[in-house]
């Protein structure tokens, strides 16, 4: 059957670079991304097989194989690179290409040796949700065009909300609201339907316990900040400003923000400790099976055909030595080591814990914190220090982030393939493919958005990255508010006592409540869908997958339109400035009708076999 054909490779490119441009939007807006693998295998089953009338299962399985590729990239360079434009260094397009490319490139290689004990030998033991799911997709016959036609959907409306509200400033795109007799409580809605279409795709648990850290923060520590400085002229650090003449906002970026990523911080190191004891028997498993020996002379199917150990080793060797001496990053022989230690380590862990978890439980940021505190820690021993030394640990960091969550999706989409009767070789060449091209785009990307809005800026926050610029600056110069950073790492384990996930808590206490709420909205949408059709199980599937590709349409066309409007700002075009409604009734009636668009959307499936595989 035809597979790593032209038209595969072509539309994979394609998908890719738009994949990467609405994370790497979506990311540094709420500090997360979501999976593209179901989307592109939809949307390639609608061009491949319902425009050009290709019947190949395998051509669409390369299609969504190269669009991860992008997915992953963008979250591995929005979770760090941002640090470097917050401290005013801005580097070019080439250094985050080189970053990026080498973390991805990294990221297959390391993977490729693991794919026969994790893929095929622990078939039955690791599920790999994501790669199951979407192999279910492949192998539906009949999804391609009304499903493509749902995704095409949400892209519409997605996009069009975005273009009246931040494009033709119609109205506005944020409401607020105090509440009386309780100063400096403030609650908000951000009207962005991406945000609705994250929180339909987590689900309620999920987006109720963001919600539950921006309660925190909005109508709880924000409010007491204010009631016990109020009327003070004191100025506590790290404010410049009498908390007695802040407001909500003030309070909220002099003081919260530093308890928030406290709170993140630690939450994901408890996240990763919590997966120790899987990582170390994910590891021990993995180095004893390299270690057995199959002798017998046998012919390998093309199934099972991996790009060959001598092309994949030497190409590990050649990438750590240009990491070592390579000008773009100068992190020297010590940073290229740590990252082929911390990099082998950690993408035998992410491969197999994805396999159990998923690849959006997996601890990537936990994993890249681990390894900023040790990096940055000896680079400091090595007299290796100050802003040098911050880039340089950031840098290391994040080839290593790269290389985790490039390594977590090809282990899904190679999980795909084995469903489907893929070649291995040929994913894994697709999958580099897909990190070229995406690598090649990010740098542009990033650098577009920080001039248009400022990366770390209240249009962008980064989260992630501003955590990890916070994590090497503490331990470079040892001048934060540790006080407030300590305040966060104990609410955190408070959130892990009472049994929540205490990341996910700790991420809505550092992004403004405006965020949470409208996530939150998205997740009562799939409660309700769920508690309508919970009589039907296969109904029930039918219609939450249906909304998870209006939702995931909804994303795609809202942070593509969004980083439309920034290529355009970034050529000097002349954008509205002045929102022509002022009112906060019409963009909330806006936010209304597209939650009941999602809502019916889902609603309106019908019962489709989704795998033709017999129980």
């Amino acid at each position: 059957m035809a597979e790593l054909t032209t038209f595969a490779i072509v539309l994979g490119i394609i998908l890719a670079v738009v994949f990467a441009a609405a994370n790497a939007y979506l990311g540094l807006k709420i500090g997360l991304t979501v999976s593209a693998s179901i989307p592109a295998a939809v949307i390639s089953l609608g061009v491949l097989r319902g425009i050009f009338r290709r019947k190949s299962i395998l051509e669409n399985n390369i299609v969504q194989t190269m669009t991860t590729a992008g997915e992953a990239v963008a979250a591995g360079a929005i979770f760090t690179l941002p640090a470097l434009y917050m401290w005013g260094y801005i580097p070019s397009m080439a250094t985050i290409s080189f970053i990026v490319l080498v973390g991805g490139f990294l990221g297959v290689a390391m993977m490729v040796p693991l794919r026969r004990l994790l893929i095929v030998n622990e078939h039955e033991t690791l599920p790999y949700p994501e790669g199951t799911a979407c192999a279910e997709v492949l192998m539906s016959g009949d999804v391609g065009g009304k499903s493509a036609k749902m995704v095409v959907y949400g892209f519409l409306i997605g996009g069009a909300v975005k273009a009246m509200g931040d494009g033709f400033k119609w109205f506005r795109t944020e409401i607020e609201t105090s509440i009386l007799r309780f100063k400096n409580a403030v609650v908000g809605l951000d009207i962005f339907p991406a945000l609705l279409g994250v929180g339909y795709i987590i689900g309620p648990r999920i987006a109720g316990q963001m919600l539950a850290g921006g309660v925190l923060a909005w109508l709880v520590l924000i409010p007491a900040i204010s009631f016990i400085g109020a009327g003070s002229d004191a100025v506590v650090i790290p404010s410049a400003t009498p908390i007695g003449e802040l407001d909500a906002w003030g309070i909220w970026g002099d003081y919260i923000r530093y308890i928030g990523a406290g709170a993140v911080a630690a939450g994901g190191l408890i996240t990763l400790g919590k997966t120790l004891p899987m990582l170390y028997h994910s590891f021990t498993a993995t180095l004893r099976s390299l270690q057995k020996k199959d002798n017998s002379k046998v012919t390998i199917e093309r199934t099972n055909r991996d790009i060959p150990g001598i092309w994949v080793f030497g190409m590990i060797a050649v990438l750590i030595v240009i990491i070592a001496f390579a000008p773009l990053t100068d992190v020297g022989i010590v940073g290229a080591l740590a990252i082929a230690v911390f990099g082998f380590l950690f993408v035998t862990v992410a491969s197999r814990i994805v396999g159990l978890v998923g690849s959006s439980s997996s601890p990537v940021s936990g994993m890249t914190i681990a390894t900023l505190l040790i990096v940055t820690f000896v680079f400091k021993l090595t007299g290796l220090s100050g802003a040098t030394g911050m880039i340089a640990s950031l840098t290391v960091g994040a080839i290593v982030c790269v290389a985790l969550a490039v390594a977590g999706d090809i282990s899904q989409d190679l999980k795909t393939g084995y469903l489907v009767g893929g070649t291995p070789w040929k994913q894994q060449v697709a999958m580099m493919i897909g990190v070229l091209v995406s690598g090649l785009v990010i740098g542009f990307i990033l650098s577009v958005l920080n001039e248009s809005y400022g990366l770390g800026s209240e249009d962008l926050p980064a989260p992630k990255a501003v955590l990890m610029r916070i994590i090497v600056e503490g331990m470079m110069a040892g001048n934060l508010p540790w006080e407030l950073i300590f305040i966060g790492v104990a609410s955190a384990v408070v959130f892990e006592l009472l049994g929540l996930n205490s990341l996910t808590v700790a991420v809505g206490i550092y992004l403004p409540i405006h965020v949470s709420t409208p996530i939150m909205a998205g997740g009562v949408v799939r409660w309700f869908v769920e508690r309508v059709s919970k009589k039907d199980r296969e109904l029930l599937k039918a219609r939450v997958e249906t909304g998870t590709l209006l939702a995931s349409g909804l994303i795609a066309g809202e942070s593509l339109v969004g980083v439309f409007i920034a290529v355009l700002i970034w050529m000097n075009v002349a954008i509205p400035e002045n929102v022509l409604i002022e009112n906060n009734s019409v963009p909330f009636l806006i936010f209304l009708a597209v939650m009941m668009i999602l809502t019916w959307g889902a609603l309106a499936a019908k019962k489709i076999p989704v795998s033709t595989s017999k129980e």
